[in-house]
């Protein structure tokens, strides 16, 4: 017997990272200080930039970088270089690649951050914030179109709300609709 329930958790997954990433993310020279560093992320009221060399990415410098290799080691930001505290090697994924490849090397690699690069550029940068939006998104578009499914469905066709199987004889029941299995059942 096949399995007809809907598969929102990986719904997202297929939605482009262009769609989703924030483009020009804010750069830094490695030969730049941590306290210039600092002062770009807070003009440009983000967490991170992206240390370039000769033009090229090479580490990534964020608030976490600067309050534990800088602050908490009470060392001067205007002495410090960011070369010395960015993570490296910058983990980067391909502009043509899913909302699913980001997250799983998100979690492959323990990023909250991926810059996204074209031709060895970076021409963004995709969050995990980024990809939760998105998700929250969806799930509010599948949420809407089920409830205007139960609304408009005079025939009890539709998504059980118990178990997420699909039914054409939906019964209401307590103001949710139930398939046959549960609404015998006990797992309502």
């Amino acid at each position: 017997m096949s399995d007809n329930r809907i598969n929102t958790g990986h719904f997202h997954l297929d939605v482009p990272i262009k769609e989703v990433m924030r483009y020009n993310p804010v750069t830094i020279g490695a030969e730049a200080t941590v306290w210039k560093a600092a002062e770009k992320m807070c003009r440009n009221e983000v967490g991170s930039c992206i240390v370039l060399q000769n033009n090229m990415p090479k580490g990534i410098v964020t608030e976490e970088d600067l309050n534990c290799k800088v602050v908490a080691k009470n060392k001067k930001p205007d002495e410090v270089y960011v070369s010395e505290i960015m993570s490296t090697p910058l983990i980067t994924i391909d502009s043509d690649k899913k909302i699913g490849d980001a997250t799983h090397m998100m979690v492959k690699n323990k990023v909250r951050r991926l810059p996204v690069v074209e031709n060895q550029r970076v021409i963004g940068l995709v969050t995990v914030r980024d990809i939760l939006s998105v998700s929250n998104e969806l799930n509010e578009i599948m949420a809407d179109l089920i409830r205007v499914n139960h609304e408009y469905n005079d025939e009890g066709t539709g998504i059980c709300d118990s178990c997420g199987k699909m039914s054409d004889k939906l019964t209401s029941m307590d103001g949710r609709f139930v398939c046959p299995d549960c609404y015998h059942g006990d797992d309502i």
